[in-house]
């Protein structure tokens, strides 16, 4: 064979890759992708996975699967998806244990600054101050009042250790500048099953979770801990209203990627996801359970996720809370 004849089969063999190239980017989605809840099913993160799954599923033209990867406080499915290959295939729903778990555990199985990226917030859950109904204190400064005239005489429930509502309620009285003995329970059920029942008196709920109890007066809520009253509270002053600031805190729950996603992949998921958070009734069923959308693009979400860490890892600090 002459080298001319050689040259030109080369030629062609290179300029045969250039379209399958460019081809297979273009195909992407070419089969199903996977969504890794890193909670159990049942729970908000699980409800919101299931709400958008199918709507971002009909905007890619591929099914979106859910598989619920829960334990560790969302470091098992974190770590799957952390390892996984950063092709678009895998995402992961995580909650607020994303911006709390890089303090309060001295060693992960990742490092969450750089293993995942972010692509969008799903709804956003005031937790609310809340107390047996029947209890003495009727207003925040009436229970901080008598948490100081007796340090640790109080007890407060939580879903754990290191669980939102537990730092949450450590923020308050951080900021509040109070002692309560904390009672962890194992779940949030339990936990406000007891503050119900009388048996510790206070709690930080999920509005979602707590929102037919309050309006049934099983629950007597004393202050939402956001920055502006709820519409499905709308007579619950916030904790700075009532006196305490800088204790705003919230359940979320986010989307993320395995780092190092092509961008134009992420571009495209990020807008499905968007689409689907866009879709009246998804923003109704989220506002029904008293969550709220998150409005704001991608540099909203890594600044509302970078805030949460920095404020959490704080209390986490401040307190010297170790995990159990």
């Amino acid at each position: 064979m002459s080298l001319h004849i050689k040259l030109s089969s080369l030629a062609v063999a290179a300029l045969c890759t250039l379209p399958l190239t460019g081809f297979a980017q273009d195909a992407w989605p070419s089969k199903p992708i996977t969504l890794i809840v890193t909670y159990p099913a049942g729970g908000a993160a699980d409800m919101l996975a299931r709400l958008v799954a199918p709507k971002m599923s009909a905007t890619l033209g591929q099914p979106v699967v859910i598989e619920n990867r829960a334990g560790g406080a969302g470091q098992v499915g974190a770590a799957v998806v952390a390892r996984s290959k950063p092709d678009g295939y895998t995402l992961m729903v995580d909650g607020g244990g994303y911006a709390i778990n890089p303090t309060l555990f001295p060693k992960l199985p990742y490092d969450t600054a750089k293993a995942f990226t972010p692509i969008g917030i799903l709804g956003v859950f005031p937790l609310v101050l809340v107390v047996t109904p029947n209890y003495g204190a009727k207003s925040v400064s009436e229970l901080v009042e008598m948490a100081k005239a007796a340090p640790n005489s109080i007890s407060y429930a939580s879903p754990g250790t290191g669980s939102t509502q537990h730092l949450a309620t450590e923020q308050f009285l951080q900021q509040a500048k109070v002692k309560m003995v904390h009672v962890p329970y194992k779940g949030g059920s339990p936990a406000m099953a007891d503050v119900m029942g009388g048996h510790v008196p206070v709690y930080v709920a999920n509005i979602g979770s707590s929102l037919s109890n309050m309006k049934a007066a099983k629950l007597r809520p004393l202050a939402v801990m956001a920055s502006r009253r709820s519409p499905s509270l709308p007579d619950v002053p916030t904790l700075a209203e009532a006196g305490v600031a800088n204790a705003e805190a919230y359940e979320w729950n986010g989307m993320f990627l395995p780092a190092g996603v092509p961008p134009e992949i992420v571009s495209k998921l990020s807008a499905a996801l968007k689409s689907a958070l866009d879709a009246p009734e998804v923003k109704e069923k989220i506002a029904s359970v008293g969550g709220e959308s998150f409005s704001g693009g991608n540099a909203e979400v890594i600044s509302f996720i970078q805030q949460q860490t920095q404020r959490m890892g704080k209390v986490v600090r401040d307190g010297n809370i170790r995990p159990e």
